[in-house]
């Protein structure tokens, strides 16, 4: 029995079913039909969302104004334990005047003692021991080369490294120029590609920062460290600049 049948309709022809039950299957079915027909309607008629995908670029260079050094003293000796008082001795008196100067980030990075070997005849004898200390400090770079002279005459004999970095300060207001020139970069390339195809942006759809991040510190280059511990004038220290760099996506839907 289907829905419009009533029991004593089964017995009877339907030319002589009440024709409000005919009319109601009608009904029904039109409804059915015009409602999946409206849902295959509706879902050819969604829109495609289309989209425009853009990375910009923007670069930010800042003058370095600080100097990081890497200061260290290094001393030879037969026995172990004298080995290490002398660089305690001259270490220290190294650090009391970075103190005195008011260093910033004044640190450890280093401290070794080891046996110096002598091969002969397949056997290894200890002949010695070499120690040492190194420490690292940021100053402004004006100061640095007077004071890694002083440092010298205080006791410290080997200039392992210099790098010139700007200040925290420059390198955050570096890094938002950067993203800013980035962010118009990618809104230049998008509006130049939709000019030239007669369309329009509309919103922006998602925004992503790929980089803007602190760069690295400039390395003084090691043939001018050598030459520099080893002049008999004032040490020259010269900064460079550091280069911020950023790159913003943008997805926008036109």
């Amino acid at each position: 029995m289907n829905f419009l049948e009533t029991p004593d309709m089964r017995s009877r022809s339907p030319w002589s079913w009440p024709l409000s039950s005919i009319l109601l299957g009608c009904t029904l079915a039109t409804t059915l039909s015009l409602g999946s027909q409206g849902l295959l309607t509706a879902t050819a008629q969604e829109p495609i969302l289309r989209t425009l995908t853009v990375t910009g670029q923007g670069r930010e260079s800042v003058q370095t104004t600080l100097t990081q050094v890497d200061l260290g003293v290094e001393v030879n000796g037969r026995e172990a334990e004298q080995v290490q008082q002398q660089v305690a001795q001259r270490t220290a008196a190294v650090v009391e005047l970075l103190r005195d100067r008011n260093v910033d980030k004044l640190e450890t990075t280093g401290i070794q003692l080891y046996p110096q070997y002598d091969y002969d005849n397949g056997q290894a004898d200890i002949i010695g021991y070499r120690g040492s200390n190194t420490v690292r400090f940021r100053i402004a770079t004006d100061a640095a080369g007077p004071l890694i002279d002083q440092a010298i005459a205080a006791g410290a004999n080997q200039i392992q490294g210099i790098q010139f970095v700007a200040t925290d300060e420059a390198l955050a207001t570096a890094r938002q120029s950067a993203l800013r020139e980035a962010t118009e970069d990618a809104q230049q390339q998008a509006n130049t590609v939709l000019q030239v195809l007669n369309l329009g942006p509309q919103e922006i759809v998602s925004i992503q920062i790929n980089g803007a991040e602190t760069p690295m510190p400039i390395p003084l280059p090691r043939q001018a460290r050598l030459s520099a511990a080893e002049a008999d004038v004032s040490t020259p220290v010269v900064g460079g600049e550091q280069t911020v760099e950023a790159r913003v996506t943008l997805q926008i839907r036109y």
